[in-house]
């Protein structure tokens, strides 16, 4: 075991979860504060913050031009997500799901997502099927393209959107709310580069859908999630200390052109 020491004033500065850069101006509006909460989810379940990671307010403040208060407003609304966790007297910090819970939310997915598509495949339409199929092609062409974040976006919207035509919006938010909790778990316990399913399961289930094979689409749901479930490899994983600016420097530059 390593000993302990405490850290000097420079190392300190080392050991920060961010490198800090000179503070930018804050922006103005109302949709600011719903922005910074989808660049913050979108880093989380695109695996560009680990689960893990420190997310400090000051920093966060820092980076995205606001006051702590209203960071800290962001911060609950994603703790109330389980997106990320919030500790008494040592902040937030990205959710790292645990073995047990990577099992239930599987678990669950398979009971919900697998009843909801006996009932689409009797209801499903035409225009729906082609929707679908394009949600499936992108997922495919970002795989091929080595395009991860892409990917891991495109198959949450499939899972997400299956749910919502199934016609319960109660349980189509709950499966958005475990496909991002589902995307924590691939990021703590998957392989790199990995969705942990056959890129071309999607278009198989779309064909099920479109037959009317009611019985079929829900079985092969079923058998979907539970092999991304078998592809996982539980292990610990040490935490990372993440560049916050870094990190967001996309959504920084994508809302410049929109202002």
């Amino acid at each position: 075991m390593k000993e302990r020491r405490s850290p000097s004033a420079a190392e300190e500065t080392d050991n920060d979860p961010v490198t800090l850069a000179p503070k930018k101006s804050g922006r103005k509006g109302s949709g600011h504060s719903e922005w910074i909460y989808r660049a913050i989810s979108n880093a989380v379940i695109e695996h560009r913050l680990k689960p893990g990671a420190r997310l400090r307010e000051d920093a966060l403040a820092e980076v995205f031009g606001i006051s702590r208060t209203g960071i800290r407003k962001v911060l609950q609304r994603l703790a109330l997500e389980q997106l990320i966790t919030l500790t008494p007297g040592k902040g937030a910090t990205v959710a790292r799901p645990s073995a047990e819970e990577a099992r239930e939310i599987f678990d669950a997915r398979r009971m919900i997502e697998g009843a909801l598509m006996s009932r689409l495949a009797s209801r499903v339409t035409a225009s729906q099927i082609r929707a679908l199929r394009d949600l499936a092609r992108q997922e495919l062409q970002a795989l091929q393209g080595d395009e991860q974040s892409a990917a891991i976006k495109a198959s949450a919207a499939f899972h997400g959107r299956l749910a919502e035509l199934a016609g319960n919006q109660t349980l189509a938010r709950f499966v958005a709310q475990l496909c991002s909790r589902s995307s924590l778990i691939l990021a703590v316990y998957g392989q790199s580069g990995d969705l942990g399913c056959d890129c071309n399961d999607h278009n198989q289930l779309v064909d099920l859908l479109e037959a009317g094979n009611s019985d079929g689409a829900a079985a092969f749901m079923q058998t979907h999630l539970h092999a991304i479930e078998s592809s996982l490899s539980i292990d610990e994983v040490a935490d990372e200390t993440p560049d916050l600016h870094d990190v967001f420097a996309v959504e920084q530059g994508e809302e410049s052109q929109t202002t």
